[in-house]
């Protein structure tokens, strides 16, 4: 079989370096080039130090067009300057891992289909170009989407923990050590940029949704993953439920529905979406969890990768977690 061949624009942060431990060690892909200006020359070790031993690839300032898909790890709004002053061959797929084209944006003739299997499966399969949800976004969708689907989502209040890598590589105030040991704060308190793609996801399974999803993000003092919590008025059994969140999510094999409570930890390194259900009265709680990096980012860019290419969709992203 004849190996899809993959670029990375933006290869020295985060997601770039998630994107290339991925591509590394996916049975159907291979690393045509990874892009970095400010590292161009350098082997791809020198920014991810893991790497050392696992490839001897170098960072290249140029953009190669004999590749089947192109991944942008770029920061937001970068992804839409590179597309406009760049010439990108129109057969190459592109996966934005941004949030530059989460709603609907377009881009030198080329639109974008939202990346959430969960939600968009045929679409993905059809598309050319991917729109790689946030991480918060697709821990608080995958919570509520059942829930919408049967058309009983109301108000909805959150709150979700993630850890320092969701804010970037790249040092802020908030994110060097000293701040974040031992602290836990809020910030962007009911206006996270995320709503607007959650938002947008809940009125496409229920169009006449008129309530309104506080959300609450904290950061933490550790690296990776976000677990949330919604709190939702909702009728229906505990058991009816289970029942409906294991109905919508059987043919979808990263999103797991427990019946019993689940911890962060499970999902770390994977590309799972763990969600597990509580109800006190009629007050249902969904708690989700998934690492920011994988099934939050980079994991899922190349789930949509295998979608869009008729690959096995777990190709590549049978990770194991590490729990201990």
């Amino acid at each position: 079989m004849v190996k899809i061949k993959a670029g990375i624009i933006g290869g020295a942060g985060y997601t770039g370096g998630e994107t290339i431990r991925l591509l590394l060690n996916h049975p159907d892909a291979q690393l045509s080039f990874i892009h970095s200006r400010s590292n161009a020359g350098k082997p791809l070790y020198s920014a991810h130090p893991d790497l050392l031993g696992e490839t001897e690839l170098v960072f290249t300032d140029a953009i190669h067009q004999d590749i089947d898909v192109l991944f942008l790890c770029l920061g937001h709004g970068e992804s839409q300057k590179f597309l406009q002053e760049n010439q990108v061959n129109s057969a190459i797929k592109v996966i934005d891992l941004s949030q530059d084209f989460r709603l609907g944006e377009s881009v030198a003739g080329r639109s974008f289909v939202y990346g959430l299997p969960e939600l968009n499966k045929v679409g993905i399969q059809q598309a050319d170009n991917i729109a790689n949800p946030g991480c918060f976004a697709t821990a608080i969708q995958l919570g509520l989407l059942p829930l919408a689907n049967a058309g009983v989502l109301g108000e909805v209040f959150t709150t979700g923990i993630t850890g320092s890598t969701g804010a970037g590589q790249r040092l802020q105030g908030t994110t060097h050590f000293s701040w974040r040991a031992n602290n836990v704060s809020a910030y962007k308190t009911l206006t996270h940029q995320h709503l607007r793609e959650i938002n947008r996801s809940i009125q496409q399974v229920q169009p006449d949704f008129s309530g309104r999803v506080n959300f609450v993000p904290w950061r933490a003092d550790f690296t990776r993953g976000i677990f949330v919590s919604s709190c939702i008025t909702c009728q229906k059994s505990i058991d009816q439920l289970l029942m409906l969140y294991s109905d919508f999510y059987a043919d979808h094999p990263f999103t797991i529905v427990s019946a019993d409570t689940i911890d962060l930890k499970q999902v770390i390194n994977t590309n799972k979406c763990l969600i597990g259900l509580e109800k006190e009265g009629d007050k249902l709680v969904v708690h989700s969890a998934v690492d920011n990096l994988l099934k939050g980012a980079s994991g899922q860019a190349v789930q949509n990768m295998n979608l869009m290419f008729g690959l096995v969709e777990t190709a590549g992203l049978k990770l194991k977690s590490i729990v201990f």
